[in-house]
């Protein structure tokens, strides 16, 4: 019999102020919900979010009680990027800089080792750093009205957050270079026709499908489904993460450049860089 320390494994949600955690199935209290709180923001990530979306999974991870967990976003957006404000502010200081950098690497990291599923209910735009919450979970879910976009050339650095790990698998080497390189953004329905998500939903049903996935699987073989996402994400550990390295340590490097300065400027008023 395995040896309990039920005080190790306590973990603490209520110290996450940016993303509200819930049990949402009261008999099935091992699905986990977290919404990402910033919805008058459209989701963005500051400073508080970006560490939050980093650590939660290695609660996530330790949590004996949890199964599956779901991850969405609160209002029309699942998570529209990172905050124009916090890029400002973290290109002042080189320490700052050296922290985002941190963080970035231990979201698409934790993400990978997290042995629980993780499930993306994607009801809304996913960008930069959205996308990686999205599309680095094991099953993602996108409503008719998602649009997906990577964005970092455009703000004038390397598509650095998860991207360059995750898409050449997803979607293959081809639609990646061409999306990851233009910019541009995709439709729901294009990303679920190149297979950068799992499955397309009616507009306003994609937190609905997860919850129905997250059930089937929360009743099953807990550690058969574990191990099968431990070996899938062997791909991504072999392949994709040293490509990763690569592309956030080049992504921290653009954000010396003075091309940010005209992305942030193109962005915040709204016009081509």
């Amino acid at each position: 019999v395995a040896m309990a320390f039920p005080d190790l494994d306590f973990v603490d949600y209520t110290k996450y102020k940016t993303i509200v955690v819930s049990r949402p199935v009261p008999d099935l209290k091992s699905i986990l919900l977290l919404e990402l709180d910033r919805p008058d923001k459209f989701n963005s990530t500051n400073a508080r979010m970006h560490r939050e979306a980093a650590q939660i999974w290695l609660d996530v991870h330790q949590d004996p009680s949890v199964s599956v967990v779901i991850i969405t976003g609160k209002g029309k957006a699942f998570c529209a990027g990172g905050d124009l404000d916090m890029i400002t502010d973290f290109r002042r200081t080189p320490d700052a800089l050296y922290k985002t950098y941190d963080e970035a690497r231990a979201i698409v990291r934790n993400m990978i080792s997290c042995d629980k599923v993780i499930i993306s209910a994607i009801n809304g735009v996913a960008v930069g750093a959205g996308c990686a919450l999205a599309l680095m979970a094991d099953i993602t879910i996108a409503s008719s009205s998602a649009r997906f976009g990577d964005g970092h050339t455009k703000l004038g650095v390397a598509a650095g957050d998860h991207a360059v790990a995750i898409w050449p698998l997803l979607c293959g080497m081809a639609k990646a270079k061409y999306y990851l390189l233009t910019g541009e953004m995709i439709a729901a329905a294009e990303a679920e026709r190149i297979g950068l998500v799992s499955k397309l939903v009616e507009d306003g049903e994609a937190l609905k499908e997860a919850m129905r996935v997250a059930q089937l699987l929360a009743r099953g073989p807990q550690h058969a489904v574990k191990h099968t996402k431990r070996s899938l994400n062997v791909w991504l550990q072999q392949s994709g993460l040293p490509a990763f390295e690569a592309s956030a340590a080049l992504e921290m490097l653009d954000f010396q450049h003075g091309d940010v300065d005209e992305g942030l400027a193109a962005l915040k008023e709204k016009r081509p860089p």
